[in-house]
């Protein structure tokens, strides 16, 4: 499976070049929670979520998974479940999938420190819709909406990513 190559110019993927915005404090070879950095290294494409709501189910590949409105991820070190999906009523620190905003409507999960998660190293690494083109994220690649549909309708649970610093 040929992977997908972030460089300085975007996203290389399937022979288009995909536009898209990292972590705040750019890349790091050292990543922790909290630092908006985005890891370098070689990850994995592990799932695919979207809001049932917000998009068409039926555009949807057939391993997608629906967000709900009680899907959590836990960002809080400290707790065993770190950096894994969680469910509301949820009494550590958390993010929230269902957001109010479209940056979660479509999100590419990956394995950065996922499935056993080292304590402080980072959560949940996604592939998301940005902000607005050049905004950062807090560590995640974050896509023009059409791209990451575009992207989403073409890989598949392990499908690599190769981010180089």
């Amino acid at each position: 499976m040929r992977p997908l190559l972030l460089t300085p110019t975007g996203l290389l993927a399937y022979g288009r070049r995909l536009p898209c915005t990292l972590g705040r404090t750019g890349l790091t070879h050292d990543k922790r929670e909290g630092d908006g950095a985005t890891p370098v290294g070689d990850w994995t494409i592990t799932g695919m979520l979207y809001r049932p709501d917000r998009m068409n189910p039926h555009a949807m590949p057939g391993w997608a998974s629906p967000i709900g409105p009680r899907d959590l991820w836990c960002d809080a070190p400290d707790h065993p479940d770190y950096n894994q999906p969680v469910r509301a009523p949820f009494p550590a620190s958390h993010e929230r999938l269902r957001r109010a905003d479209p940056l979660y409507d479509l999100v590419l999960t990956t394995d950065w420190n996922w499935p056993d998660a080292t304590p402080g190293r980072g959560s949940a690494i996604f592939l998301h819709r940005w902000r607005r083109p050049g905004y950062p994220t807090a560590g995640c690649l974050a896509f023009a909406p059409e791209d990451l549909h575009w992207l989403a309708l073409r890989v598949q649970p392990g499908t690599p990513i190769r981010v180089r610093g």
